[in-house]
Formats: C-alpha cells, structure tokens, sequence
C-alpha cells in the first residue's frame, strides 16, 4: 500500500492521508484504502468545478486534458519531510479522507457520549460527524477532511439524514462503473477549490526561504488555522467572514519570515537547521505513524501543533510587515525579484499538483528567468525540475508542447550543433516518433546535469541532503526509462516515468554504449546521491529511503553485484534503525531490550513478520522478505523461501533440483562475502525480530558454510567455513526461536535443514534365523513333480532347504503383520550436535505402519540407527527415503543418497553474473554436470503374506544332548508350539545335517577317491545317516499331512545312530503356511526355518580288529557246527541214493571267516554274528578283551567280478578312465576285491548288546563290519571258479557205495577204474574247452611223480577237445585207468578255451544300439581290464579245485 516515494513525477501528486474512523477492522480498512487507490488518477474533464466564484483559480475547465495524481497514505509524513514544505510543496498532505465501515454502523454505539440519536445509526453518524469536526481541528492545515462510509445501505423505510462532509458508498455489488470515479472526483473539486485559498495564503507572503534556512516561520508560530472554507470556524477560534477567504492572519505561512532582529538573511557558515526532536522524547525514526495502530488521530497533539514545534523568542511580527508588494520599488530590488521568483515557483507547483500544466509551464517559465538572472540557483533548478515534469506529463497524455527556453541549454556552451545533430539522427532512427517527445529526449540529459549543478552549487543557500539525494534519484529513474527504451521518449518510457511500471525487459551486464544517456552515466549521476556516512542531516528512515531508490535503479539497469553492495548498506542502516527502536521501545515498558520487543508482538498477537517498526503482516510477506531474498539471490545464496505460501515439494525431482541450484551457487561469488550477507540478514530479523527471517537465514547460513557433498570413504574435506562455536550459536538461535514462536501462538515456524545429504542409506536389517522367510520353487514342494514325491529328503538328491540362505534375497522380503527392523545411515558433516525429533520411513505400495523414532547424531559423523515398521497386506513395497524433523527445523521428506558425491563446475561458461544461474533455459543440462549422476536410490521389497512362528517347545533328550555307543541306534520325541494364533503350518519338512556329513562330501568331491571308496562314502550317507524320522504307530504313509493348528503343539519322532566322528547334530524343520494344495502353489512359495541342535557323544562299543577268511580243506569241527546250531541235513535224492548224510558244509561250498572281536565299552557284551543261511553264533566278551571269532561263511560265485563300482548317487555317475598310475591288474583286483566283499557283507549281520544292569537300561547295536578289506588269498578262498572241474574214481565194481571226497579212494592194483569228469559252466554265455588231465604219484617229486612208466595205464588221451559247453550246463568225460603199482595217486584236472567266443554281429550291434554314451565308455573300460561277459580277448584256463586221490593196493 505503500507508495514510491522517488517516482519520477511525485512533485505532481497530491498527498491524501486516509485514517479510520469508528469502529472499522483491519482488513475492512485495507480493502476500502484499495478500493480508493484504483481511482488514483483522476483527469480534470471528469470534474465539477466549484460554484464560488472565489474559488475557481484552479478550475478545471481551463484545462480539461489535465490530471490529478494522488498518493494515498495512512501516516503523515515526517517532520523531516514538512519542513522542506513549499520548496516541495507535495511533501505536505492536501486531503483528509476518513474512512468507517457501514457494516458496523448499525451493531454498536462507537462513542457513548454520542448517543442522542433515535437509532444506533443516527447516533453514529453523528458521532462520526463529531469525530469528522475534531480532525479538522487536530489537522487543521490540511485543505479538504472528507469522511467515507463504505459499503453502507441507508433504510428506505426510516432514512436518516447524512451530515455534511460525510459520503456514502454501496458495497461492491451494487457499484456502478462511476461510482469510486465520482467519490475522488467530488474530492478533487473540493480540493481545486481549496487551492485557491492555499494559493492566495503564498502570494501575500513577504519571503520565502530556502529549506534548511529555518525552521519555521513567525506565521506557523502564530497558531492559527487554516481551515476548509466550506465550513465555519468555532466563535474565538475561526473565521466567520462569509465569503470564506480566511482572515490574513489566520493565514499559514509555510516557512519561516527573516527575523527581524539581526540579520536579515542567514550567514553563510550557518549550519542549515533540521527536525528538532519532539517533546516526548522520540526521534524521527519512531515518531511518524507507520501502522494501523498509531495513527495520530488519537493521540493528544499531531505534528503540526504548537507544541511540537520548536519555539522562537524573536517575537511576532505585524501582518503589514510580513507582507511584501511585489510591485513598486523597494530598497532592494533583488529582493523583491527573489521573492516573487519563489511565490512563482510555489503558484507554478500547485498548478501542477492541480493538473493545469500549462499554466504552470508558464509560471515556472517565468520565474525560472528571474531567478536565473539573479543567482537563485536552488529555486531555478527547482523551476526546471517542475517544468521537466509538466513536460513529461504532457508527453505521457499525448498532448503536443513546446520546449520552453529556459530549457534549452545557454548558448554560450556551444552545444547547439550537437543537439540539432542528435535531434536529426533520432528522427532517422524512428520518423513516426512525435517532434516534441523527440525533442525533449534530446535536451532530458543536459537538462538533467544543469539541475543537479543547481541543487549541489556551493553557496549561502544549499539543499538539504535529502532533497538533493531524492532529487537525484528521480532524475537517474527518468534517465533509466530513457536508456531501457532504447534511449527514446515513447509511451513505454513514459509508463515507467509516470507510474513506475516495470520494464518488459530486464536488463543483464552486456554492453549498451550506443544507447543515449549510457548506464555508465546514469551510474555515475546515481552515486551522488548516496548519502555520506558521517551525515547527520539524515534521519534513519530516510537513509533507508535513499538506498532503497539506488538499489532499485541499480537493479533495472542490470548491475546486480552495485546493487548487492547498496542493500548491504541499507541492511546495515536498518539494523542500527531496529536496534534503536528495540532499545527504545523496550525502555518504554521497563523490560530489558534484548527481550522487549520479542515479548511485546507475542502479547499485541504480531505474527512472525511484525517488526519493530509494526509492519503488518502482508509487508513482511510481500516487502522485507523479498527484499532479504533478492539480497541474497545477487550474492548467490539460494536457500529456500519460508514466507512462500505454497506447500514444501520434497520429491525426488525437486530435491535434486535444488541440490543443483544450491551446488550452482557454490561456484559463484565468494563464500566469505556471501557468510557476512547472511550474517546481516540474520541480524536484520533478530532486530526487527522476525521469527521466521532468523530461522530462514541461520539455516542458510549453515547450508553456505557447509560443503554440500556427500562424503564417501576417502574421506573428503567437508569441514564447514564457520567455526564451532557460531555453528552452535545459530544452531541454538534456531531451536530457540522454533521454540518461542510456538509458545507465543505464531503457528508452526520452523528452518529448513540445512544438508540434503542427511539420509546416506536404507537397508532392511536381517530377521533373526528363526524368522528369515526363505524363497523356494515351486517344484521343491512334495508330489508337484517326480523327484519330489515324499516330505522326506533323499540324501542323493540336492536339498535347497540345507543351502546357504541368499542373503541379498532374504534382505528384501517382509512379513505381513510383522515388525521390520531397518538400518538408516546418517550423516552430519558438521561440528554440532543434530537432535532429530523424529523419524519414519516414507514408503509407497502396500499399507506399511512406520514407527517413529528419535536420536541425536554426533558432530562430525556418520551415524547408523534402527527404524522399523509393519507392513499391513502382501504384495510390494518401495522404500523411497525417510521423514525426519530436525529440532527447530520443518518436518520434511529425505531422499537415499548412498553413493558419495561432490559437485563440480562446467568447464564451458555459457553465461556470467547471475545469469549462470538463471534456469529459464530448460534446454540446457545442468549447471554441475555431477548432478546428472546423481540418482536417489530405493529400496525395493516384497512383503509375504503373513507366516507362523513355530519353536521347539520340548524335548525327551536332557538338554539337547545323548551319550551313545557306536552302532546304537536311540529314538527320541521333540515337540513343535505353533506361536501364531491366527495362522496354522500346513508344510513341514525335515532336513538333517550332523559332524559327519562335512568329512564325507569333502571326500566325494576329492579327485583322488576311487570307485569303491566313493561308493562307501555313499553308502554310510544314504544307508548310515546320523539322524532320521522314523514313523509314529500306525503311520504307514511318509507324505501323510503334517499341520499345526494356531497355538497348538506337534511331536514327531527321530532317531540317531550311533557313528564315529559324531559330536553334533542339528534338526532342521522347514515350515510355511501354503493355504492351498501343492499344485496350485505360485511360482515360489517362503519357509521359515526352525532347528535343534543336539549333542552328542559317540563311545566305542565292539570293534573289528582283525579279519580274514580261510578254505576249508576238510569237514568242520564238530564244535563249531554245534555253535553254529547248523544242522546236518542231506538232499532227499542222495538219501534215497546212497541212505547215509553228508555235510553241507563242504569244502567247497564253505569258508571260514576269522573276526578279532574287541570290547571297548566297560560292560559285558554279548555278540551275534548271523548270516542268510540261518547260521548263527553269539560269543561273550568281557570288558576290554579281545575275543577271536571263527564263522563258517558260503563261498561266491560272482558271474562278473571285474563289473564297474556302481554310484549310489545318480547324479554322480562319472566317466572312468583307466589312469597310467594304476595298471588295468591292480585295477581289476580292486573291483574283484569290491564285488566280493559287498557280497559276504550282504549275507552277514552282526549285533552287540550289553547283558548288565536293568533291561531298560541295556544298550543294543551292530557291529560295523564294513572296514573288511580282502586280500588275493582271501578272495581265492571265498570265491567260486566261472567253471567247475571235479574229478573222481568210480569202480567197475557193482553196489559201490559214495565214500567221503575228503579221504581217498581204495581200489586194488591191476583193476579197473574210471576217471569221471564233470566240468560245469557257471557262466552265460558258452566255451570251448580243451580238458587235460595229469595223473600224478603223491608225495613225490615232480619227475619222479610225472613218470607213469610201469605206474598207471589209461584208455585214451589225457587231452582232449570236449564240444561246446553252453551256460550253465555241464559235460561229464569218463576214461578208464589202471594202477600198475601200489601206491597214492592223485589226478589233477585243468580245462582251457581252445578259442575266445564271440557272439554274432547282430547282438553286438543290438547290445551297442542299447547303450547310451555312458554305458559304451563303462563297457570299453570293462574291455581293457579284461572284465565283462564274452568281452576277454584272450583264452582262460581253469584247475579242479581238489585232486581226485586213490590208494592202489593189492586186494580191496
């Protein structure tokens, strides 16, 4: 609302001063005062003139083109501004317009000793008539005193009559176009009337001084009024003439006669007098009213009253004296000349203030020529400033003119040439531009030069700082306009001059030297008007008046770096301003001063913008904080705007963008510079004080000492530029005044922290291992696919539950309903203490509940702390960045920055000044081109519908630990609690892990394990495991359904198995709730895990310390078949043929197997050893002994003993090659040692028992027969031949019965026998064999033996070519023999394969199509180690196992 003061034309506008009257509000008054403002301007041809013929000196219809300007304002001026009052007659208020509200006239009685009206309106009326009467009296100088009453709808029924002097307006609906119009227009008449009165009070004045010479005049002391005419004046106290001119005594004269004692005119080396301080004791600073609430309408004595004036002792002087002829010859003629110059002057001033600018051209004219010719060189520059002014009004109205004379530069210069060649060169540039405008363009510069020499010319008379500086600065505004038009006086330049709009156009740093008047000059005329630092003829509002007026010049003419250096001035100023009136306010009502101020808006109800000065709240908004911003926007601190009123955008986009402007403007200016800039701001709102500048300045002036990175781990230097201790202080200065705003009720004020690196991470902490949501497939679950058709785990078969949790999948997974734990990393690269109110993690997706939390970060730091939350539903959510409010700072959203970042500068400058950070180009990329890589980062997370909790409840082992005996084999129970009492286990699944699993699959993985040792290995995995499920009763299907009702309890059975290098065993029970059937299951499902760990402790029971096989060379002992309890049984057909038993234990079916039995455990032990035959042997064996145990055993027959060691795992079957380090023998003893081996174990089964103590105390177990290793002897012992041979002794001699093949046979010498022998093919496929017999003299040597000659005589060949032997078939051969001496013989038998057999191409490609590439490779090894059926490439050759034995004797 308020006006420009330094407007270019504000010598022509006429000061109203509009107070409120009655009962009114604040915003009420402001929005009339607006209204009224909208018909500033208002043009003589719409005015009525006055009737009165005395009255019509001014009068509008001698120039209906003209206008009148009002400047409308709620205080009067200062006494400072008065005393230059008529050298700048504008500076004194012309109107009064009181303004009530007509909503309130009809509610309450404004004055109750007002209340003789019939209605609550009429008595108010006429208490605003009363009150109308004493501002006449209070302000009685000014001319008109009008009274409007807005929006005010009188009763049609019962009108009350309106007085005098007051106006009605209807609200704002009802208005007409005309209807404000009319109002100002009613005013101006009344005011041009008036004028006449003013005009004619300057004419009868004997002298006018100069400002500064005086302060006053006799006249002003004298006391008399000058009142409106229309209305008469009190009996004693006014005039009662009817013409209504006022008596010449009653006449005010505005400035001070010559005194008239002493000398006349002031001395040259006297100090020019300024604004005395008031009685009441305060300086020009606090005296003026600048709020709604001093407005001196209510206060005892105005401005203008004798009292506040200084007095004078000089005494008074006659009206006949003052006055002064302006005709005639006086004693001194240029006296006379000046004085009529100056009353010109004055006349000429108020035609312009009355909008007849001719006229008024003609007085100033006029007297500008006298005073010229007498050196009045201050009143001639002010006779030319107001012509210059009427001109370019005239020009802005489109009216033609001629330049005066007196305008035109003196000839004695010589500048007529240059101007007429200016004059041309503009009328080339622009034909169409009017030659007077263009004329005035041209002299405009001069003109102004020539006046600012009058004004600043070293005399007896010199302006007053403030008039000068003003003057200068509404010359440079006119000079601007000029050189922002591009140096030409068209109606674009005239706009700014006359209404000061702003340009369309800013200006920047580039140069304009074509462009006439040049910024050089304009900058150069500019600076004579900042005011000097020592000046005292300066109040403090007016020095901030003068800088404000430099600053903005500066600014439109595009030198913002000049014009930072100004408002830092005018910072300043105000400060020391503020300090003085906290100081003094504080005073006032005895508190002290540091908290006066503070204490007093808190108990008026001022919000944060109140100042010292009682701004109001819109000024704060749209004056101080603007201006503070601009201040800082030059300097190139960028921080956030706390009086916007828009909401704070926190996202991400935003976030970034200022981190780029703020990273931009580390690279511009001075950090130093900008640091005491704030330091001003921040002292400027402390004195005014305004709570939320000083939050908004301190925060910034953290984030400019700051570094603005985020450090990484090499630790960068991101100390700030402030030290400790101001970082405490403006970091307490903010918690302080956070905290007082809110006590005193001025809402939430709050800063804006100061890192946006505050959040450096986001990661979601681990669940505990009970709790960790594991991701499985789908095909994992029981019956969803073949390998997977039992609850149980193969142990071959890759078992996902046992791996290794994902760590970084397990890390994003949530469970509905449940708390999450996250950790936050946050950074303060700053020496104080960051106390954090609260923190919560801002998320998008599903519903999640954050918790919130608080902590404080330690100085110079990066902190970790926990957070956490509930998600509410399944599906997925998205950690964006947390809410955190800092004590003293606003509540505020913080994206993730992980990766460390510094911002760097373009190496290409496109732009200087503070265009390099203008961003009104969004083509370009960004200022720092390290913002380009800056990303926020996210957390990404699934949440799972909601999971039971199971644990183990109990356990029949005491304290989860079993002592147990190698072999022994122990149940126990453990039973499971479902903790959820909303969601039930419908999936179990158990999994195994002990001490001996890691050994053995270090083992398989070696590359050095042959075939039977993996084999072993496998086997102790998938036949020996440590832990098991066993079955419950009655529970004969393993994929029976295993649930858990919500808080219910399930116990399940397992067994151990007592292994050596088993100490520790763990149970693990993967669980999930499913909700559907198996095959409906998505595409993963999640299980949480559960497990046991047990301890154990394996002691060593019965041990195999030995062991080895024998054959058997005759029947067993008696003995041993009893403690075999083996009976003796013989075949039915051998029974019938030769009626006698024989034993079934033979030779050749038998061996003995030979085991060292040790007992290792400190009890007697009882141990039986049982084969597949039904034999069976138990043996005692006390503590610590060895006990030696012989048990017959069958011997094998193994059809292919060289076969490939199969792979218990069918994922590991392996292509074999036979290595160079073993030969293809060793290898082919080690696979016929392993064949042999796994068939004796099969058919054997040993078991130990304890036999002391009670029988539930007693222990029961296998003994571990699997560490038998056979050598060459012992499998020559145990194995059955491919091919049988058995030779044997028949007599001719008929009813022979069958005697013992263990003892030999009898037949006489001379007699005749037959050799029969059988040969059997135990194999599949045939031979071809070639029998040889040996007849051989026992217990001789081999020649003597070998010599048949005389001995034996045979029938036939002892070699020959028996046919084919098909499989499993037999031939017998029978030749006769003859002993020719006594003796003992033996016939020994061999049989050899006359040719290797090869089975016809047909089945070989038939059996070669079957194999796949596996089998082909097995079978090629088999091939070169000699082992497969019908695969040897070379001829065999097999011997009876037994010799036939006969004694010859002579008779039988």
């Amino acid at each position: 609302m308020t006006p420009d003061p330094l407007l270019p034309i504000a010598p022509a506008r006429v000061k109203a001063l509009v107070l409120p009257i009655g009962r009114i509000k604040r915003e009420r008054f402001e929005s009339f005062v607006h209204r009224l403002d909208i018909e500033n301007v208002v043009h003589l041809r719409d005015i009525t003139p006055d009737g009165r013929p005395n009255r019509n000196m001014f009068s509008p219809l001698a120039f209906p083109a003209g206008a009148m300007f009002y400047e409308l304002m709620t205080h009067l001026p200062p006494p400072s501004h008065l005393a230059l009052v008529p050298f700048d007659l504008y500076r004194e208020p012309l109107v009064l317009i009181a303004v009530a509200d007509g909503a309130e006239l009809g509610n309450t009685v404004f004055n109750k000793r007002h209340s003789t009206g019939r209605t609550v309106e009429e008595t108010n009326l006429r208490a605003l008539d009363q009150e109308l009467e004493e501002l006449r009296d209070q302000y009685h100088r000014i001319l008109v005193h009008r009274v409007l009453i807005f929006d005010y709808m009188p009763s049609k029924e019962k009108p009350v009559p309106i007085p005098d002097g007051i106006t009605t307006i209807p609200p704002t609906e009802q208005h007409k176009r005309t209807t404000m119009k009319t109002v100002m227009c009613d005013i101006s008449s009344l005011v041009l009337a008036e004028m006449t009165t003013l005009a004619k009070s300057y004419e009868g004045r004997s002298f006018i001084d100069s400002p500064g010479s005086h302060q006053l005049t006799t006249e002003d002391q004298s006391g008399f009024s000058r009142r409106n005419s229309q209305f008469a004046l009190p009996t004693g106290s006014r005039s009662t003439s009817t013409s209504g001119l006022a008596d010449r005594s009653h006449v005010r004269m505005s400035m001070p006669p010559v005194p008239s004692k002493g000398g006349s005119f002031p001395s040259s080396n006297s100090t020019p007098g300024r604004p005395s301080t008031p009685v009441n004791g305060r300086s020009g600073l606090s005296n003026p009213p600048t709020t709604f609430d001093d407005i001196p309408a209510f206060k005892d004595s105005g401005p203008g009253s004798p009292e506040s004036r200084p007095e004078i002792t000089d005494g008074f002087r006659t009206q006949s004296q003052d006055r002064v002829s302006v005709q005639g010859f006086g004693p001194n003629e240029r006296w006379r000349n000046k004085t009529r110059s100056r009353i010109q002057i004055v006349i000429g001033s108020l035609y312009l203030q009355a909008g007849r600018w001719g006229e008024s051209i003609d007085k100033l004219s006029e007297a500008a020529a006298i005073a010229k010719s007498i050196n009045d060189h201050l009143w001639y520059g002010k006779a030319l400033e107001l012509i210059l002014v009427n001109l370019l009004l005239l020009g802005w109205a489109g009216l033609e003119f001629q330049v005066p004379t007196v305008l035109l530069p003196p000839p004695e210069k010589g500048t007529a040439p240059a101007l007429a060649a200016a004059i041309q060169e503009a009328e080339s540039k622009d034909p169409n531009q009017p030659r007077w405008l263009r004329n005035l363009q041209i002299y405009i510069p001069d003109l102004v030069d020539r006046i600012i020499g009058s004004y600043s010319r070293i005399s007896s008379e010199h302006l007053p700082p403030l008039p000068l500086s003003e003057a200068i600065i509404r010359f440079c505004r006119i000079l601007t306009a000029l050189h922002l038009a591009n140096g030409q006086l068209d109606e674009n330049s005239l706009d700014m001059i006359v209404f000061g709009n702003p340009p369309k156009k800013f200006l920047t740093t580039s140069p304009r030297f074509t462009i006439i008047p040049t910024r050089t000059q304009i900058v150069a005329t500019l600076f004579r008007a900042f005011p000097s630092s020592g000046s005292e003829l300066l109040t403090t509002i007016d020095r901030i008046v003068i800088l404000s007026g430099i600053a903005s010049v500066l600014g439109l003419l595009g030198f913002q770096r000049k014009k930072a250096m100004v408002v830092r001035e005018l910072v300043s100023v105000i400060i020391g301003g503020l300090v003085e009136a906290r100081t003094r306010g504080a005073a006032d009502v005895g508190i002290h001063p540091a908290a006066g101020l503070a204490g007093l808006n808190g108990l008026n109800g001022h919000s944060a913008g109140a100042s010292a000065l009682d701004l109001a709240e819109g000024d704060i908004e749209q004056g101080i904080g603007a201006f503070l911003g601009l201040l800082l926007k030059t300097y190139g601190v960028i921080g956030d705007n706390l009086y916007a009123d828009i909401a704070k955008d926190d996202s991400d986009a935003s976030v970034l963008a200022r981190i780029e402007k703020q990273a931009a403007a580390r690279f511009f200016g001075m950090r130093n510079i900008k640091i005491n800039v704030l330091r001003s701001c921040i002292n400027f709102s402390e004195a005014l004080p305004d709570f939320a500048g000083v939050l908004r300045f301190s925060s910034d002036l953290l984030r400019t000492a700051g570094s603005g990175v985020a450090p990484g781990p090499k630790r960068e230097d991101v100390y700030p530029a402030i030290t400790r201790d101001e970082q405490i202080r403006l970091a307490s200065n903010i918690n302080k005044t956070a905290s007082l705003s809110k006590r005193l009720g001025l809402g939430d004020l709050a800063a804006e922290y100061w890192d946006e690196f505050l959040l450096r991470g986001v990661e979601l902490r681990p669940l505990p291992t009970a709790k960790m949501p594991v991701a499985h497939a789908k095909s994992l679950l029981p019956n969803v696919v073949a390998t997977r058709a039992s609850q149980d785990v193969d142990p071959f078969i890759y078992n996902p539950f046992l791996k290794n949790v994902d760590k970084e999948g397990v890390d994003k997974i949530l469970v509905a309903g449940e708390p999450a734990s996250f950790r936050i990393t946050l950074q303060n690269p700053y020496e104080i203490e960051v106390e954090i109110e609260s923190i919560r993690l801002d998320t998008e997706g599903v519903e999640f509940e954050p918790i919130v939390e608080n902590t404080v970060i330690g100085p110079y730091r990066t902190q970790k702390m926990a957070v956490s939350g509930v998600p509410k539903t399944a599906g997925n959510l998205k950690v964006n960045g947390a809410v955190i409010k800092v004590r003293g700072c606003r509540e505020r959203r913080f994206p993730i920055f992980v990766e460390p970042w510094v911002p760097d500068s373009r190496q290409k400058v496109k732009a200087i000044g503070l265009g390099s950070l203008s961003s009104e180009n969004p083509g370009e990329k960004p200022l720092c081109p390290a913002v380009e890589r800056l990303k926020p980062t996210h957390l990404d997370l699934s949440v799972i519908a909601a999971q039971p909790t199971v644990v183990v409840k109990s356990s029949t082992l005491p304290q989860s630990s079993v002592m147990i005996l190698e072999g022994e084999r122990q149940a126990f129970s453990v039973t499971l609690q479902n903790l959820s009492t909303t969601t039930p286990v419908d999936f179990l699944l158990f999994s195994f892990q002990d001490s001996t699993q890691a050994p053995l699959q270090i083992a398989l993985d070696s590359r050095d394990a042959t075939a039977a040792e993996l084999y072993e290995y496998e086997l102790i995995l998938a036949k020996k495991q440590a832990l098991r499920l066993r079955k419950r009763g009655g529970e004969n299907d393993n994929n029976k359904k295993r649930y858990i009702a919500p808080g219910q309890t399930a116990t399940f059975d397992f067994e151990i198995l007592g292994k050596p290098g088993l100490t520790h065993g763990i149970i693990q029970v993967d669980y999930s709730y499913l909700g559907v059937p198996h095959d409906e299951v998505g595409e993963k499902f999640y299980t949480r895990q559960v497990s046991l760990e047990l301890t154990v402790t394996v002691n060593a029971s019965v041990e195999v310390s030995r062991v080895d096989i024998l054959a058997l060379h005759g029947n067993i002992p008696e003995p041993l078949r009893a403690r075999t309890r083996k009976a003796i049984t013989s075949s039915s057909s051998e029974s019938a043929e030769d009626g006698g038993n024989d034993d079934v234990m033979t030779p050749d079916t038998h061996c003995l197997l030979l085991l060292d039995l040790r007992n290792s455990w400190p009890s007697h032990m009882t141990v039986e050893i049982e084969s597949d035959d039904g034999a069976k042997l138990e043996e005692q064996i006390l503590p610590g002994n060895t006990s030696r145990v012989i048990f017959p055993i069958k011997r094998v027959y193994l059809e292919d003993p060289h076969a490939f060691i199969p792979a218990l795992n069918p994922s590991r079957q392996r292509q074999f090659v036979v290595s160079t380090k073993i030969s293809p023998e060793v290898e082919r003893a080690n696979r016929e040692a392993f064949w042999y081996r796994e068939r004796i174990l099969d058919g054997l089964k040993a078991t130990w028992r304890t036999t002391s103590g009670h029988a539930n105390t007693q222990r029961a177990g296998s003994v571990e027969l699997r560490a038998m290793r056979l050598t060459s002897r012992m499998i020559e012992a145990v194995k059955i031949e491919e091919v049988g041979v058995e030779v044997d002794i028949l007599s001719s001699s008929a009813g022979e019965t069958r005697h013992d093949k263990n003892k030999p046979k009898v037949i006489g010498l001379d007699g005749f026998v037959q050799v029969r022998v059988k040969v059997l093919n135990r194999t599949a496929q045939p031979i071809y064999p070639l029998l040889r017999l040996m007849p051989a003299l026992c217990h001789r040597p081999s020649n003597v033996a070998l010599d048949f000659t005389r001995k034996l005589a045979w029938n036939g060949t002892l070699q020959q070519v028996l046919p084919v032997i098909e499989g499993g078939k037999s031939v017998e051969v029978s030749m006769g023999l003859t002993a020719l001496c006594r003796g003992e013989f033996e016939v020994l038998a061999s049989v050899e394969e006359t040719r290797v057999y090869v089975p016809p191409p047909d089945d070989e490609k038939k059996v070669d199509s079957g194999r796949g590439r596996g089998e082909t490779e097995l079978a090629n090894l088999d091939a070169v180690l000699g082992g497969g059926p019908g695969k040897t490439k070379e001829r065999r050759i097999w011997h009876a196992r037994r010799p036939c034995r006969f004694v010859v004797r002579d008779c039988v």
